[in-house]
């Protein structure tokens, strides 16, 4: 009884990070900062998601997990390009409702990049 229960939880968890992917421009495309593959966990440290949020994943949170053009224009990562610019809406065009073929994403709106660059050693981040 409780294996299925920790599974249950595990398999919630799981969805509930994969769920905010379709409020993000390019959610279910967000690059690794660490160079390989995609990210999906975009919120958290985590490529997978759990575990503690990024500065992205907290102002998502703040924005009440919706794409806001304050959130878009915003460097949450403070790397020097909007979280828009990231994400592959440098316009802050995209809705949730309205979507529309986009350029990929060019980097990762919670995680400093380059990672180890001086810039980024604010966010103690390491691959």
């Amino acid at each position: 009884m409780l294996r299925l229960f920790c599974l249950a939880t595990l398999v919630a968890v799981s969805l509930a990070h994969s769920s905010y992917q379709k409020y993000i421009p390019n959610g279910q495309r967000v690059i690794s900062p660490c160079g390989q593959g995609v990210w999906h966990g975009v919120g958290h440290y985590k490529p997978k998601g759990s575990g503690s949020l990024n500065p992205f994943g907290k102002d998502f949170a703040a924005a009440g997990h919706a794409w806001t053009e304050a959130l878009c224009r915003l460097d949450s990562d403070r790397d020097g390009r909007t979280n828009g610019e990231e994400l592959g809406d440098p316009d802050c065009q995209w809705t949730s409702k309205q979507r529309h073929e986009l350029p990929e994403p060019t980097g990762h709106p919670g995680i400093c990049e380059p990672v180890g660059s001086a810039k980024c050693t604010w966010q103690k981040f390491k691959c």
